[in-house]
């Protein structure tokens, strides 16, 4: 099964543009016939009937990620996103019991292994020797586990796309079903919620790590991601990767992530869309049975930490063995800010696109770059970087990507774009609006993300009139306010023995 790390395609745009004030004008997206259910327990569910094809999408949201975290226990969020998917006290197992016996055991074994390598003197032969029984226990375990058979009793039910991923806020688990295989939803992912088993959990401890050292530790562009966004953000955990460090992955314990799903992820914390072929009173019903029973959790962790204003240019190089590349981030203000949506219309201008200033400049006139692509992140409920990524063309330097960029930065902070090239990214924003509308996924995605950023499903829909609202005098204002040489932080790739 694959997990990503990281933003959320289906709906990064529109979250991106929209902010706390509600337009006036009404967009077609706020008219859909979304019934809304605030259960007693905290959870909120959104059902839109669709019965246009026999089937449904659900996606449950759980508003914690990798910024809930603590440094000593980063990755929590995303080993948790792995073990869900491990089964329930009834679902993947023999017998239970036999298994939380040994969990037990081997748990016990894990804190003297952390114990041991620890101490001043370490014992190698004994830490050897902890970890080997360790991976004995596990396998023993296994042989009371009933193994995918989470993943075995939706795929039998004719399910698609059963994934889920984490960011830097939030945790999706997402799947789509024939709409006659509801119920058998409900009963899954209720049990889920109540009962999860993290078995097999040191084997998939180091599944994780592995991704990380394919991703990131042993990826220069991985690497290179990491480095920008740790230079960028220094005490805001933005800057932390969802990932993890690997420290932290080799020490986390099942009684970490145990701990911690029981307090973060109750129903309080749940924001659950259901899109597709349903009808709406016999979803109550079940969501009355199946899910408002559910005790409700703690609240997610405050983040207090506020990243201090930047007073300089920061810059770091990175050197490896590979093509080199650069990425220049500017600080700018939430995705809730009332500059969100010029910000979002300016990193269209930029590189939205074959007829984008950068694209156009870069890659088709000077043919200095071979590609060149924009976003903002890595969250948005806090202040964020409006990121450019640029990959040379041999034989050009980064720094010669960075001069053409800052130039049309300046350009744009100057003068403001061109009526057409307003009229260009309002159009690109109104056929993304459309095909939004067109994948029961793709609605259950932004239905949850709009409830739980910014409390209301409809807020997503109404981007389009506030983008339309934004004018050339906005783009080159934003610009000239954030996009600025003291509020930059670059991060080159650099190959080894070469200038940048």
């Amino acid at each position: 099964m694959k997990q990503t790390v990281g933003i959320f395609a289906y709906v990064a745009t529109a979250i991106v543009c929209a902010t706390a004030a509600l337009s006036a004008q009404e967009a077609p997206g706020e008219r859909l016939p979304v019934a809304r259910m605030q259960l007693d327990n905290g959870m909120r569910v959104l059902v839109l009937p669709r019965p246009s094809s026999p089937t449904v999408a659900f996606v449950v949201e759980y508003a914690i990620g990798g910024v809930h975290e603590r440094l000593g226990t980063t990755g929590l969020a995303h080993l948790l996103e792995h073990l869900l998917f491990k089964g329930t006290t009834t679902i993947g197992t023999r017998d239970v019991d036999a298994e939380l016996r040994l969990f037990e055991v081997m748990d016990a074994a894990h804190d003297t292994l952390l114990s041991a390598r620890g101490a001043r003197s370490r014992d190698t032969t004994e830490i050897n020797r902890l970890t080997r029984l360790i991976a004995t226990l596990e396998d023993s375990a296994r042989a009371h586990v009933e193994a995918n058979e989470f993943d075995r009793i939706l795929t039998r039910a004719g399910a698609r796309g059963l994934n889920a991923t984490t960011g830097s806020e939030s945790t999706l688990y997402f799947v789509e079903l024939p709409s006659n295989r509801t119920e058998l939803w409900f009963v899954l992912e209720a049990d889920r919620m109540q009962n999860p088993v993290f078995r097999e959990f040191y084997t998939e401890r180091n599944v994780v790590a592995e991704e990380r050292r394919m991703r990131i530790d042993t990826s220069p562009g991985g690497l290179l991601y990491e480095s920008h966004l740790a230079a960028a953000f220094q005490v805001h955990p933005y800057g932390v990767p969802v990932v993890g460090y690997m420290a932290d992955l080799e020490t986390l314990s099942r009684r970490d992530v145990d701990e911690y799903y029981r307090r973060f992820y109750g129903p309080n914390n749940a924001t659950v869309a259901i899109v597709g072929d349903v009808d709406v009173d016999q979803v109550r019903a079940w969501v009355e049975k199946y899910l408002a029973p559910i005790p409700r959790g703690d609240e997610p962790p405050p983040v207090l930490a506020r990243e201090p204003d930047q007073r300089g240019e920061r810059r770091i190089e990175l050197l490896w063995d590979a093509e080199p590349s650069v990425r220049i981030g500017w600080k700018v203000p939430a995705a809730l800010d009332e500059d969100a949506p010029a910000l979002s219309i300016l990193t269209s201008l930029l590189t939205g696109g074959r007829t984008s200033r950068l694209h156009r400049r870069l890659v088709d006139e000077d043919r200095i770059a071979t590609g060149v692509f924009s976003s903002l992140g890595p969250g948005w409920r806090f202040p964020q970087l409006l990121t450019i990524d640029a990959t040379p063309r041999a034989p050009h330097t980064t720094a010669e990507l960075e001069e053409a960029i800052y130039d049309e930065v300046g350009r744009l902070a100057r003068e403001g774009p061109s009526a057409d090239e307003l009229e260009r990214v309002r159009n690109q924003v109104a056929a993304s609006s459309i095909r939004r509308l067109q994948s029961n996924l793709g609605l259950a995605f932004q239905l949850t993300q709009s409830e739980n950023l910014l409390g209301d499903w409809r807020e997503t829909f109404r981007f389009s009139a506030r983008v339309r609202a934004v004018t050339s005098d906005d783009v080159r204002r934003v610009a000239a306010t954030h996009l600025i040489d003291s509020n930059r932080t670059v991060a080159s790739l650099v190959r080894s023995g070469a200038t940048p």
